[in-house]
């Protein structure tokens, strides 16, 4: 009995010990969780559209991500929500006072101008508005013959879903080659018009849009600078040339003499500007990619 009772009594004090241990473990971690990691630093890389600012404002977002170690467990383990104008991000931990946070942004493929409130709207891939500002973004085309009475930021534009298809297939296709205008314009019969510069490129129906992005990525640098209508509304895989129409260019003065006048008229005596017919296809680009327009 008194054996049994000395290993229950020691059984018993053990445990007390480890319970104490364990309290003053878990007292020292706590300790050092909430006074040592304490975000004081933060390190944004890869952003080009938005500022440090922003995005670590968005990324500490609650009231708990004064704590590093809870920022950095949060966007490993958790399913958050995503963050609107950020494609994927990435959170590491220099040290207990330093993050560093990686982002990936969006691409923004167009905006347009919403008169209601006097701003641009931006949108990505998907059609979501991304961004309402009074702001230019460089090589970012301006949508026109578009309208929409008023956006919701983060919600997809309120137009009709096939024109939003088409627009977001060109925007894309051109975007991919580099080939983002300054404009896009959609006329009366819906047909985008690219503006790069002075130079128009009259695009006609969107269907083989990836044959015709590919013959424009070739003609472009021969009219860089050039006023004038690229016709590629009839264009076809079996066609070889695209016609190229300058723009006349008038008389600076009215009073110049009879052989300049003369001169002057030779380009267009039948009133119609020159035409060009620009560099031919290869032979060699018999194959070409699929349309890639969505029925």
């Amino acid at each position: 009995m008194i054996r049994e009772k000395r290993r229950k009594q020691r059984l018993i004090k053990r445990l007390l010990i480890g319970i104490l241990v364990f309290m003053i473990l878990t007292v020292i971690a706590v300790f050092v969780v909430v006074n040592v990691f304490v975000v004081n630093n933060v390190e944004v890389e890869g952003n080009e559209l938005y500022d440090e600012q922003l995005i670590t404002d968005t990324v500490l977002n609650d009231e708990y991500s004064w704590n590093s170690l809870y920022v950095l467990l949060k966007y490993t383990f958790l399913d958050i929500k995503d963050v609107p104008f950020i494609d994927t991000m990435e959170v590491k931990m220099l040290d207990p006072q330093t993050l560093k946070i990686k982002v990936y942004e969006k691409g923004m493929l167009g905006y347009l101008y919403i008169s209601a409130i006097g701003e641009n709207a931006y949108f990505d891939k998907d059609g979501f508005v991304v961004e309402t500002s009074t702001r230019i973004i460089e090589n970012v085309p301006k949508i026109e013959g578009i309208t929409c009475d008023e956006v919701v930021l983060y919600e997809k534009l309120p137009i009709d879903n096939q024109k939003l298809r088409e627009l977001l297939t060109l925007t894309q296709a051109l975007k991919r080659e580099g080939l983002e205008p300054d404009i896009i314009h959609f006329g009366l019969e819906q047909s985008p018009v690219l503006s790069y510069g002075n130079a128009e490129v009259w695009l006609g129906s969107i269907e083989l849009l990836t044959q015709k992005v590919a013959r424009l990525e070739k003609i472009l640098p021969t009219i860089d600078g050039v006023a004038g209508i690229l016709h590629m509304e009839d264009w076809t895989e079996e066609s070889s040339n695209t016609i190229f129409e300058k723009e006349l260019e008038m008389p600076e003065d009215e009073t110049n003499t009879e052989d300049e006048d003369q001169e002057g008229t030779q380009d267009g005596a039948d009133g119609n500007p020159d035409e060009e017919d620009l560099p031919q296809d290869d032979e060699n680009d018999d194959e070409n990619p699929e349309d890639d327009v969505s029925n």
